[in-house]
Order: structure tokens, then sequence, then C-alpha cells
């Protein structure tokens, strides 16, 4: 229906006679004159009693939002992002509903009673919307890895048949460089195992990418896993290339496997830590001496229980293939902590034993304590 805008002369006119009239005259000027401009009846009712100003142009009525969260919501949102290292907003969502009453009864969240009842319904999408200006620049990526060629052939490439991924234990592995953008000389590593099940990670630093620190360093973390380590899976990196490694796996009953030459995504779990966990929290500068491979130690021990326990994952269930595009099936958002609990092919005394060690935590000095020891850490000068 096309709209007909009266002028304002003829709308006082209209205006007269409508007071004027009687209901039933009232009716047919009503009826006469939304037919002519096309008005909604209510709107023609506003119009006609003066209650609503008229406009020459149409220009859509914008009625502002109520707003919902106050400032005080946005500091909460802030401080509880912070906490849980700035992880996305569906994940600090999942992380709220399950630390959010423990930080509230621990005096941690110092929020009152209608503030903590809408962080309890806050949506990640008005998450999002109050993180919009704190948002970090993304670091940027770098690879140093120098192919073992010798004992590739004693090493099989990685397949379905070798791994069964539903089940904890089978490890992805790799060696992530803190060089400081110059690869020359001796410089520390971190070594990052992902479970591919569960999403569990471990990360130990060594002085050099030489085997027997590489090697040292995996079997501490071995001792660390809260289930049986059953399958390594690496890149063909010397570091994991080597006689020793394949002695301990082929003893120990170790599925030991590797990814392709040239194909880096035959990696994706830990590749993906790689990034999310270890550049995130150390960064990029050069470490090469002894003092800093210990305080990056330190500093692994308690970002391993901050992240394991505390900050929710979220993995990818299955591929569905429609056309050009690819849909991507993802599970529930939990904690490496969560999922461990819920297998069922860990043993109960592993589980009680990872439940008293949960008990003695608090996010909330764990994260101090990562800072703390992150504002103490002191890179190289060397670049």
């Amino acid at each position: 229906m096309s709209i007909c805008t009266p002028s304002e002369q003829c709308l006082n006119q209209l205006r007269k006679r409508y007071r004027k009239a009687t209901k039933k005259q009232r009716g047919r000027i009503l009826d006469e004159f939304v037919e002519t401009t096309g008005y909604h009846r209510k709107h023609a009712i506003a119009l006609l009693r003066g209650k609503r100003r008229h406009r020459n142009r149409q220009i859509p009525i914008r009625r502002p939002r109520q707003r919902i969260y106050t400032d005080a919501d946005k500091r909460a949102v802030l401080w509880l992002a912070d906490l849980f290292d700035q992880i996305g907003s569906k994940r600090l969502r999942a992380a709220m509903d399950v630390e959010l009453q423990t930080l509230h009864q621990r005096h941690y969240l110092q929020v009152c009673r209608a503030c903590f009842k809408r962080l309890q319904a806050i949506s990640p999408a008005t998450m999002d919307r109050l993180r919009h200006a704190e948002r970090r620049a993304p670091g940027r990526r770098r690879g140093g890895t120098k192919p073992g060629t010798l004992l590739k052939s004693q090493i099989s490439v990685r397949t379905f048949a070798d791994w069964d991924d539903k089940r904890p234990g089978f490890e992805e592995i790799d060696l992530v460089q803190h060089d400081g953008g110059n690869s020359s000389g001796f410089f520390a590593c971190t070594l990052n195992v992902t479970d591919v099940c569960l999403g569990w990670t471990e990360m130990r630093a060594v002085v050099t990418k030489a085997q027997k620190y590489v090697f040292a360093a995996l079997g501490h973390i071995r001792t660390d896993l809260p289930f049986p380590l059953l399958g390594l899976d690496s890149d063909n990196g010397a570091e994991f290339i080597n006689n020793q490694l394949i002695r301990y796996c082929d003893t120990e009953k170790i599925t030991f496997t590797r990814g392709r030459t040239g194909h880096k995504n035959d990696n994706p779990y830990v590749e993906q830590k790689n990034w999310s966990v270890v550049r995130r929290l150390i960064g990029y500068a050069r470490y090469d001496t002894p003092h800093p491979v210990n305080q990056l130690n330190a500093l692994s021990a308690v970002a391993r229980l901050y992240l394991n326990h505390f900050v929710p994952v979220q993995k990818l269930v299955a591929k569905e293939r429609q056309g050009r595009k690819t849909r991507k099936v993802c599970d529930a958002y939990k904690t490496p902590y969560q999922r461990v609990l819920d297998s069922p092919l860990i043993s109960e005394k592993a589980k009680r034993k990872l439940r008293a060690i949960h008990a003695t935590l608090d996010v909330v000095q764990l994260k101090r304590q990562m800072d703390e020891l992150l504002d103490a850490l002191t890179p190289s000068r060397q670049w």
C-alpha cells in the first residue's frame, strides 16, 4: 500500500473535526484517514489526538532498547575474562557456569546480588559486545623444525589403524622454539604434549633441543599425566626421530608414529596448543641461559594446573560435507579435568587422585602465581 503523507494544515483541520465528532463519526474519520495515508491504525489515532508529532517525510520510529547490563556488569565480565586468560566468550560462558558460584562465595567476585544474577544469565554475544574494546592483538607464528632423516624408515607414518583417538593416552608432541626470531646458536624450547582425546596439555622447558634434554622432559611429563601413556606422535625433527626414543617406546610398549614430511597439519592438536597455550603464555622472546629455563618450568608447573583444571576446551566430533562447504560439529565446552572424570576408560583410582588435587586448587591464586612468574621471567638480550 502506498503512503500519502498529509500536510500539517490538513492534519490540523482533521484534528479539530476529530475532537468535536461523536464516537461513530470518529470511526468514519479514522477509517478514511487510514485508507488515505496507509498509516497503522494506532499511529493514526495518536496523530489525530495530537499525541504524536507529524513528520513530512517518512522516518521510522526508533525506540531505544532498555539497558539491561550496567558498568558494574562490564567490569565483572572484563575481570572474569582476564582471570580465564582472555578466552573466547563461548568458552568463558562455560567456565563461568562451573566456577562463578565458587568465586562469589570466596569473595573474589565482589558484586551485588542483582549483578550476580545477571552474570549467571549473560549470553556469550553480550559478553563479546562488552569486551569488544579490550581485545588483544594476535601474535605471530614461527617454526624451526629440522628434519631427522636417518631413522624415518624405522618409524611408521601415523594412520587410523595405529591410533585409537577415542582412548586417552595417545599424545601429539612438538617443540616450540624460544629463539626471539634468531635461530642461530643455542636457545631454550618448550616440549608441548597434548592428548588427542581429552585435550589435556603438558609443557616442559628444555635448555636446547638436544635429544637427551627432550627425552628427560618427556619422562618428567609422563609422570605428571593422570592416565597411562599409550602412544606418541611427532613431526620429523631430529629431537624426536632418534634411537633413544625408539628404544624407549619399544621397551614400554608405547606406539610411536610420525607425521608425513611437509604436512604440518598431521599434528593439528598439538599445533593448535603451540599457539593457544605456549605462545600466548610465553610469547616470542629469546631464552638462551639456564636460569630462564628454570623460570619457564616453574611457570609451566602452575600453568598446567590452571589450564587443565579450569579452562574449557571444545573438541571436533565430526565433519559434514554440504556441497562446497564443510560443516564442523563440535561437542560441549568442558575442561580437560572434566573430560578425564567423564571418561570410562580411566581408572577410579586415577580419578580419585585427580579429584583430591582439584580440591586443593584455587583458580584466582593460580592466575596470580602465573602473573607473578611471568613478571619475573627474564628473557635474554641476545638477538
